[in-house]
């Protein structure tokens, strides 16, 4: 493959393309790139570390995951490496093997986390954790040098890690509320999509004394046969809370593909995402000591309010897992306590847990809460809530140069809203634009940022007021008319 179609593979910090054709496109992540990307992984290890005594690949149920987990193999094998295989994974045990003696330096996940069934991807791990995305573009600079060590020929061994994984999520539980089975009594629902969740009803809730009957969509299907796993998905959403009203539970559980996310549903299949979990799991940790909540820009003002009453501090920041993330570890290293990094997609990284984005640990953190309290949702009462959301995607036309115009945009409809009385910026602002809203204007906010890799101006939108997005919206159609011959407006409006 040439240097240019590798490019064309990175997603900030993971590799992703399409590995089954004739659904939306040809074959991106072929054969060839993967075992490219593989010598190049090894290269890349041995420059900055040495070389490595072993490497572990694991991944998600994908209908590709068999061929490129052969393929990468293949590889490794070729540069003298050894390889484990771990089999049916999720992205976090991936990188927590790495923090005992399992007997590798380095990991590989091969996961395309939600996208749809066709794709497939790589996500690299080294002990301090994931690569960043200035790694990923020298790993990839390499593998189009198609070099290929003269090291002889690895060796191929099988240790699964997740049951370990799932074991140790189980003693905190046991070791935070002092009981064998503290969830005994509870009535706990997961859906995993046919992702690799499902072992966490038995392996981990199970143990702890959970009923966990009218779970549904444990077993690996890599065509994700009954929604896609993904939190943020309406439809999967839907169909969680529709599980929990109909078995009685306690509480509902939902994971998207690799669990690096999730999310929970109360008893009265109201659904506890975005705003509502960044907020439930900010409750119990602020409870156990003040710092600041470092999240994604589209979060609400009334999450701010939520963190500031409970003694915290709340920090908007870019969009992006790691983005927040790093922001938070910042924070750390300057002296500034922040024991969460949190996107609203259920990205989840807790300081105590190596700041690895683990939906699976975020649940187990607030299963600890709930054999303690009994319920979560009353660690989210008073939570203010918008009376209004709505997100709306505006398309650059075709043909336009998306990232020069979107720059512009977004500064001069940052200037506009200086020279206007009825609106105003906030004080401090790391993505886009948001534009605060007088009560005659619709009473709350809206955000216009660009999207990470495709050329799409998303506008999120908040209000206090009933009838106050559709008032956002016209001030907005107003602010962004000059662009219409660049920016689809339609949609905003027809809103």
């Amino acid at each position: 493959m040439t240097r240019s179609e590798l490019l064309a593979l990175q997603s900030g910090t993971d590799v992703r393309g399409t590995a089954v054709g004739g659904i939306s496109g040809d074959v991106t992540l072929t054969d060839e790139a993967v075992c490219a990307l593989a010598k190049a992984f090894w290269l890349w290890l041995t420059k900055k570390y040495g070389q490595p005594r072993a490497i572990a690949v694991g991944h998600d149920p994908r209908v590709s995951a068999e061929r490129i987990e052969r393929s990468f193999t293949e590889g490794l094998l070729s540069c003298g490496c050894d390889v484990i295989l771990t089999g049916l994974s999720s992205t976090p045990s991936m990188f927590m093997l790495l923090q005992e003696d399992f007997g590798a330096d380095a990991s590989v996940m091969i996961t395309a986390s939600h996208l749809p069934m066709e794709k497939n991807g790589l996500k690299f791990f080294v002990k301090e954790g994931g690569l960043e995305s200035r790694d990923v573009t020298d790993l990839i600079e390499l593998a189009a040098l198609g070099i290929t060590p003269n090291g002889g020929r690895g060796k191929v061994t099988q240790k699964s890690y997740i049951e370990k994984y799932a074991a140790g999520l189980v003693e905190k539980v046991r070791r935070a509320t002092g009981k064998e089975t503290p969830l005994a009594g509870k009535k706990i629902v997961v859906d995993a999509g046919n992702g690799a969740g499902g072992f966490y009803a038995d392996l981990v809730l199970s143990p702890l004394g959970a009923n966990t009957s009218g779970s549904q969509f444990l077993d690996p299907d890599g065509t994700f046969p009954n929604h896609i796993p993904n939190p943020e998905n309406e439809e999967a959403m839907g169909s969680v809370c529709a599980a929990v009203l109909r078995s009685g539970a306690d509480l509902g559980v939902i994971f998207d593909t690799d669990v690096d996310r999730a999310a929970v549903v109360s008893p009265d299949g109201k659904e506890i995402n975005r705003n509502r979990l960044i907020a439930l799991i900010s409750a119990v940790l602020l409870e156990e000591r003040a710092g600041t909540i470092v999240t994604d820009s589209v979060t609400s003002d009334g999450l701010t309010r939520f963190i500031a009453d409970r003694g915290g501090v709340h920090r908007r920041f870019k969009r992006g897992y790691k983005n927040v993330i790093n922001e938070s570890k910042r924070l750390n290293a300057e002296g500034v306590y922040s024991p969460l990094a949190i996107e609203t997609s259920g990205h989840a990284a807790l300081k105590e847990n190596y700041f690895l984005d683990d939906g699976a640990y975020l649940v187990t953190r607030l299963l600890i809460a709930l054999a303690k309290k009994g319920d979560l949702e009353s660690l989210i009462e008073g939570l203010p809530e918008p009376k209004e959301a709505a997100e709306v995607r505006l398309r650059f036309e075709e043909g336009v140069d998306f990232k020069a115009a979107g720059a512009k945009i977004l500064s001069e409809v940052g200037e506009a809203v200086k020279q206007d009385p009825a609106l105003s910026l906030p004080a401090e602002n790391f993505e886009g634009v948001r534009i605060n809203f007088g009560k005659q204007n619709g009473d709350g906010w809206a955000l216009l940022r660009m999207s990470l890799h495709e050329p799409i101006m998303p506008v999120n939108m908040e209000s206090d007021s009933e009838g106050g997005v559709k008032k956002i919206a016209a001030v907005l159609c107003r602010l962004l008319s000059p662009y219409g011959k660049d920016l689809d407006l339609g949609k905003l409006k027809n809103f």
